[in-house]
Parts: C-alpha cells; structure tokens; sequence
C-alpha cells in the first residue's frame, strides 16, 4: 500500500494470504483512511471441489467470511474462485459442487451488499463459456465476472475474443501480460494445458492486446477496475512501476 501510494495509485487489491490476524484488518483500515486510499477488491482462495456435499460446509463458511471481511475493508467486490481438480472426482461432480456452492453463499453476498467475482482459473472455470455457464446457473446480479487477461492464454483461448465473450458480465479485471516460451529459460512459467509455456511480463510486453481489451471493456460501458497483476519474472518494483505507466498511458489514448 505504501508503495501504491507513492506511485499515485490509489486502489489496491488485498488478499486473504495477506493477513495473518483479525488486528491486521484493523491495521489496514486505519491506513485505507490514512492514506485515502480504497480497496478495489477482497480476494480469497476458495475452494468448492470436494468429494461429498456434506464437506461443502467449509468452503462455503470460508466464502462467508471473506464476504464479512470484504464489507469491513469498505470494497463490494470479493474475487472467488470455482475449484480445483482432485484425483477421483470427475468434471461433472467437481461443476456441481462448484454451483452448489456458490448459490449457498449468493443470497448472503446480496444481503452484505457484495458482488463475488468469479476468476477465470483453473479447469473448472478456464474459459469463457465455463464462467459465463457458471455464472447463468447462479442467476444472481451479485455473482459476475472477475476477467483475468492472462489466464485464458492457459486454455487456449484468445484474450480478447474471450472478454468480448463475458463483456456483459465483468465486474472486475486482473490486467497482465503474458508471452510464450519457445523452450525453459530457467524462470518461473506458467504451463498451458496443451504444454505451451507462458512467462509474465511487463504489461505491453507480452503476447496479449490489452490495448484491444480496454476498447472492448470501455465500449461495453465498463466502469470497474482493472487491478494491474504483475506475474513477471524481472525486478517486480520496476517491471510494476512500467506496468502502471503503460496502463495510464493506453486509458489516456482511449480517452482522447
């Protein structure tokens, strides 16, 4: 937050591995107002993929909670996710868990005021027409779209096709690029389920036309944030701080 600050960046996304005690949270909204600062969004990791039903009383719980929580930060977006995969339970099984789970925890996000949304992550909720399902099975304004540039690289779609796809239902957007990899270059990379290697970049650096996305998302009449998510393998201060620059730069193009 400090660093936001000093960069002028007056949002900042926080994370449930962020905080080790309740008196953190206290510590946090003692600087939001400090700093004049808001949240953009509460992010958990959640998870809905379990063997029998009865264990969906956890997640669910750690959903709840992280709704409260988000209330207490002052945002009205609470990033969640479906699930992941688990030996020795099938698609169909892991999907109906995931609904399941988050139509138990809608109608208390309604009554907190909270939009969860939804990450395009993982198996379960990689592509635009599985998150777009999801979110038509639930059939709640308060369960929309948390659309990640980067992560559709990963199953294979294009970036922007795909947010044009969910358009009508982003609500939050983790921005960041990606380029592919030729072979390992020894730096951490992300695999792509036909075994395509992505690494992180600057943003403006990578494969993704985020210029085209930030058309789409202002032509759709979005409002929201895009919540700069470097993943990079360089100096995260400075590839962070480019990141920023670029982004201001091309919202002030698509301004004039």
């Amino acid at each position: 937050m400090e660093l936001a600050d000093r960069w002028g960046v007056k949002a900042v996304e926080l994370l449930d591995c962020f905080f080790k005690s309740e008196e953190e949270v206290d510590d946090i909204i003692w600087m939001l107002k400090r700093k004049n600062m808001v949240v953009s969004a509460y992010s958990i990791s959640n998870d809905f993929v379990v063997e029998e039903e009865k264990n969906l009383e956890e997640p669910i719980a750690c959903v709840k909670a992280g709704i409260d929580r988000a209330v207490r930060l002052g945002t009205s977006n609470l990033r969640v996710f479906s699930g992941n995969p688990k030996e020795g339970i099938s698609f169909e099984k892991g999907m109906e868990r995931i609904i399941k789970g988050l139509r138990s925890c809608v109608s208390y996000a309604e009554g907190k005021g909270i939009t969860m949304v939804l990450e395009n992550h993982g198996l379960f909720a990689g592509t635009a027409s599985k998150v777009r399902n999801i979110i038509e099975s639930i059939g709640s304004s308060n369960l929309r779209v948390n659309a990640d540039t980067g992560n559709f690289l990963l199953v294979l779609e294009n970036p922007v096709e795909s947010i044009e796809q969910l358009k009508d239902r982003i609500s939050f957007v983790h921005f960041k690029d990606f380029r592919s990899l030729e072979e390992p270059n020894g730096l951490e990379s992300y695999t792509a389920i036909d075994g395509t290697l992505f690494q992180g970049t600057p943003a403006g650096k990578g494969d993704i036309d985020l210029k085209k996305i930030i058309k789409i998302l202002c032509g759709a009449g979005y409002d929201g944030y895009l919540s700069l998510e470097y993943e990079g393998v360089g100096d995260p201060y400075e590839e962070t701080k480019q990141s920023i620059d670029y982004l201001r730069k091309m919202l002030s193009q698509n301004d004039s």
